[in-house]
C-alpha cells in the first residue's frame, strides 16, 4: 500500500541519524581497545568553604585513551574523630595494592595482570599520618586516619615597653 510505504519512509528518515551515532561508537570503541571507559568530574567543598573541582577517569573528552591504567574515584568520609578514603579497584589481591603517603598526598597504584589502578588525592585535613590503616575486601579498598584537632590560639596581651 502507498500509505505503509510513505511511513515506513518517514521512519527510515527518522532513524537515520541514529544509525550513524551508533556507527560511530563502535568505530571509536574498535580503535580504543577493550573497557570500561569513564570520564568525569568530583566536586566537593574545601574546609575553607569554596568548591574543589577535580578531574578523573582514563578517557579525556575527545574520547582518546589516556592510559591503560584506570584513576577509581576516591569517596572521603570524614567525621568528628576520623576520615576515611574509600576507593574501588577490583580484580586484585591486597599485595598488589601499594600506598604511598607523602605530606598530604596519597598515591594508591594497583597492578595484577591486566587490571592497572593509579590514582592520587589530596587530604586537606589535620591528620595524624601514624595512624593510618588499610584494609581491602572485595574489590574496596578503605584507608582510615584518625583526625587531630588544632590547639586552638590563645590570645596574649604584649605590653609596651
Amino acid at each position: 500500500m502507498i500509505f505503509d510505504d510513505e511511513i515506513d519512509k518517514i521512519f527510515k528518515k527518522i532513524s537515520h541519524p541514529f544509525i550513524n551515532v551508533d556507527d560511530l561508537f563502535e568505530d571509536t570503541k574498535s580503535n580504543l581497545g577493550s573497557g570500561p571507559y569513564y570520564y568525569g568530574y568530583t566536586l566537593t567543598i574545601g574546609p575553607n568553604g569554596k568548591p574543589i573541582i577535580k578531574e578523573y577517569g582514563n578517557v579525556k573528552p575527545g574520547l582518546l585513551l589516556t592510559s591503560n591504567t584506570k584513576e577509581p574515584l576516591i569517596d572521603k568520609i570524614t567525621n568528628t574523630n576520623a576520615i576515611k578514603l574509600v576507593t574501588e579497584m577490583p580484580g586484585l589481591d591486597k599485595k598488589d595494592i601499594k600506598i604511598t603517603m607523602e605530606e598530604n598526598k596519597i598515591q594508591i597504584k594497583g597492578e595484577k595482570g591486566e587490571k592497572r589502578y593509579c590514582v592520587d588525592t589530596t587530604i586537606e585535613e589535620n591528620i595524624d599520618k601514624n595512624s593510618g590503616t588499610a584494609k581491602y575486601t572485595n574489590g574496596i579498598l578503605e584507608i582510615k586516619f584518625n583526625l587531630i584537632k588544632k590547639q586552638p590560639t590563645k590570645n596574649k596581651n604584649i605590653e609596651i615597653q
